[in-house]
């Protein structure tokens, strides 16, 4: 009759341990999947901010540029901005689907890779 409660009790701690450890194990696969998609994003964003950076001071070479040929530097600059709010108007008009579903695919592809 001793033997049955020793079991119980056995049987109780293990599965305490077996839940603890599961606990366990799911935070630390959270914290890999999360550690994953932070650094995937922060190594793939270095490029484009180099990018963006070589772009923004051609663009300011290119308004001074085109303001000493026009003899107004802020027609230089009031050109250059229209070019970009034209592009911006073009991306969101044609292109925000498209690139709504590909940042959706990339975002769901490293979540689950």
């Amino acid at each position: 009759m001793e033997e049955n409660p020793k079991q119980f009790e056995t049987l109780v701690d293990r599965a305490k341990d077996y839940g603890q450890t599961s606990l366990i194990l799911v935070t630390l696969k959270a914290l890999y999947k999360s550690s994953e998609v932070l650094s995937s994003t922060i190594s793939n964003s270095i490029g484009p901010a180099i990018i963006c950076f070589a772009v923004l001071f051609a663009n300011l070479g290119l308004a001074f540029w085109l303001g000493e040929i026009l003899g107004s530097l802020n027609a230089g600059f009031f050109i250059v901005a229209a070019f970009y709010l034209v592009l911006a108007l073009f991306i969101h008009i044609f292109l925000r689907k498209w690139m709504r579903k590909c940042f959706r695919n990339l975002i769901i592809k490293n979540v689950l890779k």
